[in-house]
């Protein structure tokens, strides 16, 4: 079993509003990267709606060099219309990915809580993932 050492939070670097499904991601991730499936395990649609994408138990393809001991959780958009960083969670997208976080946090209660810019010269996954969710778990640690 995979020891999880962090929990990386990504956008999909789409433009606001623009609707993206976990099939056109693995669409991507599979005939444009050549990757056997999609990188990240958890993906929050602009409704707010949380769909499965890679199993947890497999090492994601979303944060090189950090796949092998975390957890890839992915929010649609991150980006304005010019495709400029932008913190683009609508409010169900921020109350789902405080879930699952709660939810990944209770599973690995050691994990970090961190955004892809942590680990990467990326801007995902827009905001400060590492300081928005410091206190999640807290209670499970």
């Amino acid at each position: 079993m995979r020891e999880i050492k962090k929990i990386i939070v990504h956008c999909t670097a789409t433009p606001e509003g623009r609707d993206v499904s976990v099939g056109d991601i693995r669409r991507w991730h599979v005939e444009d990267n050549g990757w056997s499936d999609i990188g990240y395990h958890w993906m929050i649609e602009l409704d707010g709606s949380l769909e499965e994408g890679r199993k947890e138990h497999l090492n994601g393809a979303h944060a090189k060099g950090h796949n092998s001991d975390s957890i890839g959780v992915v929010y649609v958009g991150g980006c304005d219309k010019d495709m400029k960083p932008k913190d683009t969670r609508t409010e169900a997208q921020k109350e789902e990915l405080l879930c699952i976080l709660q939810d990944l946090k209770a599973r690995y209660p050691r994990a970090e809580i961190i955004g892809h810019c942590d680990v990467s010269s990326k801007a995902c996954p827009s905001f400060d993932a590492k300081a928005e969710y410091r206190s999640v778990g807290d209670a499970f640690v």
